[in-house]
């Protein structure tokens, strides 16, 4: 069992203690965003650290009406 560590732009997104590691250019989902392994990388024996690039989420904007006014 290791620690891996999922990294995103150098900021620690997940840590998790797994049996198998993650492959590079493997997909993983984490923290229910889909992803794909860029670099892994072994730190000591107990230690992994694993570069993800995560999907951008795409925000929905509401259409305005121009009619419509707040109140």
């Amino acid at each position: 069992m290791v620690v891996v560590h999922f990294i995103q732009n150098n900021v620690e997104l997940l840590n998790q203690l797994c049996r198998d590691i993650p492959a590079e250019g493997s997909e993983v989902k984490v923290k229910g965003r889909k992803g794909k392994v860029m670099n892994v990388k072994q730190v000591d024996e107990k230690h992994i650290h694993v570069e993800v690039e995560l999907e951008v989420v795409k925000k929905n904007v509401p259409v305005l009406d121009p009619r419509k006014k707040k109140r």
